[in-house]
């Protein structure tokens, strides 16, 4: 007689999982007690955070642990990712603990932050190609994308399936492009909407960082969300960043919000490597013309008037953007062409300032 399949995991059957586990302070599980939150479910990978008084902290991790177990278990569950957070947490999130080690991911030499004030302005798909030039330079390179509410990277790298875990705890990276990669995107459906408090994004990057088979990586490159907050601080406080790269467009509006991040990685005693302008200048696909859309040299023109080094310029290409969407970054699809020769040329400059780098120490961040 054939057995009947499993019937698929779904929110409800996760649920009734959860409601089986108990929490050994208070005897009760933890839905009961409306600590289950973010509850995702796409083709059997799981994904969730479990909420707790701040003062409990780490001693709640075995009660996470018993919940990631409790939904392993079922019938047709892939994977299973659960977080910790920290309920009304928000004063945590930003004011570190005096004295905080900074540590890198088992395996990984180095880490750096691709961020920009804003979005719009390029900064995943100059990521992906500064990852894939730095791969040709001979390094070992990685990628987090930690843009948990909008992430692009598995597009862009034409990531499909999703990660395995060989033990249930630890995940492995997807490989694309001569790359490692991780992102909630690879999690989760496209579809499917992240509605997470800043403690969750913060809980979610941490494990990113710390519960993917990295190693071995010369450098791992993070692909910051726009803006200057929870994961801006999360990252600058948890790991000991070798240095930020500044993404802007030569537009004035773009160059105030890159001045923002320039001043918050400052701020968080983390180095800035530099700043690349994208978009810099349109290139016509038929007649090979250029275009000032956004202006010229903006970019260039802050650098030097805040005393930071100037990575270089990439072109706003018709062939970038179709390589991207395609997920055949242009560095990698056409490493022969101008715009990925142009990428080199920030990888050539990245890789020499990293090599005469020092590491840094987890600051003491204060807000005055």
């Amino acid at each position: 007689m054939s057995q009947k399949p499993a019937s698929p995991i779904t929110s409800e059957t996760v649920i009734a999982a959860l409601k089986g586990v108990r929490d050994p302070r208070s005897g009760t599980d933890p839905v009961t007690q409306g600590m289950i939150h973010g509850l995702a479910v796409d083709n059997g990978h799981v994904t969730f955070a479990v909420e707790v008084d701040p003062k409990d902290g780490s001693a709640m991790e075995p009660l996470r642990q018993a919940c990631e177990k409790a939904v392993l278990a079922l019938p047709g569950a892939r994977s299973v990712t659960a977080v910790l957070t920290a309920h009304n947490a928000q004063p945590a999130a930003t004011q570190p603990t005096r004295g905080e080690t900074a540590r890198n991911p088992r395996g990984v030499a180095a880490i750096v932050a691709v961020a920009s004030g804003k979005g719009g302005v390029g900064k995943s798909t100059v990521t992906v190609n500064l990852a894939i030039a730095l791969s040709n330079l001979g390094l070992k390179t990685g990628i987090l994308d930690a843009d948990i509410y909008g992430p692009s990277i598995p597009k862009m790298l034409g990531l499909k399936g999703k990660p395995t875990s060989k033990d249930g705890k630890v995940l492995e990276p997807m490989q694309a492009w001569g790359l490692k990669a991780m992102s909630i995107g690879s999690l989760v459906s496209e579809d499917n909407a992240m509605i997470w408090r800043g403690p969750m994004v913060m809980s979610a990057i941490t494990q990113l960082l710390f519960e993917v088979n990295w190693d071995p990586l010369d450098l791992l490159l993070v692909d910051m969300p726009p803006g200057t907050g929870d994961a801006q601080l999360t990252l600058a406080q948890r790991v000991p960043l070798r240095g930020a790269i500044i993404v802007s467009t030569p537009q004035d509006i773009a160059l105030i919000d890159a001045r923002r991040g320039l001043a918050m990685f400052q701020k968080t005693q983390v180095p800035v490597l530099g700043i690349v302008e994208n978009m810099s200048t349109f290139i016509c696909p038929h007649c090979g013309g250029e275009t000032q859309l956004f202006g010229h040299g903006g970019a260039r023109q802050t650098a030097e008037k805040i005393g930071c080094d100037f990575l270089g310029e990439v072109p706003l290409h018709l062939a970038i953007r179709e390589t991207s969407d395609s997920g055949s970054p242009i560095t990698a699809s056409q490493p022969e062409s101008p715009q990925a020769v142009a990428f080199m040329a920030i990888a050539s400059a990245i890789a020499e300032k990293l090599r005469a780098g020092t590491q840094r120490q987890a600051p003491t961040i204060s807000f005055e």
